[in-house]
């Protein structure tokens, strides 16, 4: 093409075009990002993304959530809230962040017992509860206690040796007390000798192992209790009715003789056979959302016969290998079975439920349902068993569906799957050789190459 004045103009026209057509689109570009943002998340485990669990409770939470931060002008510590926080906001918008300066408001500050710096303040729908823990397993937990539009009351049966709820003994609960106190729910204790009555106001009596026998009064208060509608969990033990036998009868339990044993534990590291392995759960509301084996020492197996107008399903079943040994578990044992034991599967707990009015009158719908829950084994809630495995999960589970708050579960803490990088053997010493011997012999005869062929020239 012969390049003319007149050509020369029309390209110096679409050159002056061009340039001031990106300054508009990058100027438009740059007001569109003042008005709007898109946010990915790259990582593997999605470790800035709420998890699934926190996700299911704000959509449970249809009113604003105001989060009030008492930091002071740390810039790191209210970067780090303001990340936190932000992973809520995406998902729901009106959860409102507003900080405050503790050095600037002494007075506010002092009167709501803030004492450290970065605390935060959740409130929603009149409720509030202070947080010092930043992350999102902390922040869920707090949400979901002050989400609770009535504090759950929780009673546990005393006076009979039963476990503690709040004990620190090896046989008591104290370490899961703590944890269901943090969930928002009320723990108090419940002597029939002392008060003869069962208030109407518990969503949840426990009966956890008496060590002594109850007297006629009290089963006939207990048993009063469930006809007229209350939730139950009736924690036993192998041999230890407690004098609880019309309780039973009233729910068509039968406790078989035994204990469950399982002489192939040792492949899991356990060197009791007295322990019953559960390494999978039926698709019930309290265990479709377990991972990872439960262990229960020293457990009962139990057959159900659901009376009328109730509903019974096995809730926690253990492996064919298993058997209920009744003689002494020392030196060898086997499976007889010219005895009254009994070879596995063996269900050592069931859930029962009927349609029932309401006992407490909260007017709650989900109160027209009954729920009790009897386990053949107390220990797994203990502080020395509550660690192993996934029986922290299970009682959270239990006492959510006990008390019908089907929709609250029990928030794991979040794990990122790609911070740690894990090398074989034979990886990490062709590491080390080519580092310490081959990158350096590759320098030094591409250094001695080319210093021949300079010196040959």
């Amino acid at each position: 093409m012969q390049v003319t004045r007149h050509t020369r103009r029309q390209l110096q026209l679409q050159n002056l075009l061009f340039v001031a057509g990106l300054l508009v689109m990058a100027g438009l570009l740059a007001w569109l990002s003042t008005r709007y943002s898109l946010e990915a998340d790259w990582t593997k485990g999605g470790r800035n993304t709420l998890s699934l669990d926190s996700r299911q409770l704000l959509d449970e939470m249809p009113d604003p959530i105001h989060i009030t931060a008492f930091a002071t002008e740390d810039e790191p510590v209210r970067g780090h809230i303001r990340d936190l926080v932000g992973r809520y906001q995406r998902y729901k918008a009106d959860v409102e962040l507003t900080f405050v300066n503790p050095d600037a408001e002494p007075e506010r500050t002092r009167e709501l017992g803030i004492t450290l710096n970065g605390e935060l303040l959740l409130a929603y729908q009149g409720r509030s509860e202070k947080l010092q823990s930043l992350n999102e397993q902390s922040l869920t937990n707090a949400l979901l206690r002050i989400a609770r539009a009535r504090q759950r009351k929780v009673a546990f049966l005393t006076g009979h040796g039963e476990a503690d709820a709040k004990g620190k003994g090896n046989h008591d609960y104290g370490q899961f007390g703590e944890l269901l106190t943090r969930k928002g729910i009320e723990l108090v204790g419940l002597s029939l000798a002392e008060t003869p009555t069962i208030a109407t106001d518990i969503n949840l009596l426990v009966i956890a192992a008496p060590r002594v026998a109850l007297l006629p009064g009290e089963v006939h208060l207990l048993n009063n209790y469930v006809k007229d509608g209350g939730n139950l969990l009736w924690l036993t033990e192998p041999g230890r009715s407690a004098g609880l036998e019309p309780l039973a009868e009233m729910l068509g339990i039968e406790f078989l003789p035994g204990v469950v044993v399982d002489a192939t534990t040792r492949l899991f590291g356990i060197d009791n056979p007295a322990f019953a392995i559960i390494p999978s759960y039926p698709m019930h509301p309290i265990t479709r959302e377990l991972n990872g084996l439960s262990l229960f020492p020293q457990a009962a197996a139990m057959e159900v016969e659901a009376p009328d107008h109730w509903q019974a399903q096995p809730l926690l079943t253990t492996l064919d290998r298993s058997w209920t040994e009744i003689g002494p578990i020392t030196g060898t044992i086997k499976f007889d079975q010219d005895s009254d034991e009994r070879l596995g599967p063996l269900d050592i707990a069931y859930a029962l439920t009927r349609s029932h009015a309401s006992r407490n009158g909260t007017g709650d719908d989900t109160q027209g349902e009954q729920r009790v829950v009897v386990i053949g084994d107390s220990d797994f809630l203990s502080n020395t068993y509550l660690g192993n495995g996934a029986n922290a999960d299970l009682g959270l589970s239990l006492f959510n569906w006990l008390n019908h708050d089907d929709q609250f579960l029990a928030i794991s803490a979040r794990t990122a799957g790609d911070v740690t990088l894990e090398l074989s053997r034979g990886v990490q010493a062709v590491i080390a050789f080519g580092f310490l011997f081959g990158l350096p012999l590759l320098l030094l005869t591409s250094g001695t190459l080319v210093w021949w062929r300079r010196r040959n020239r």
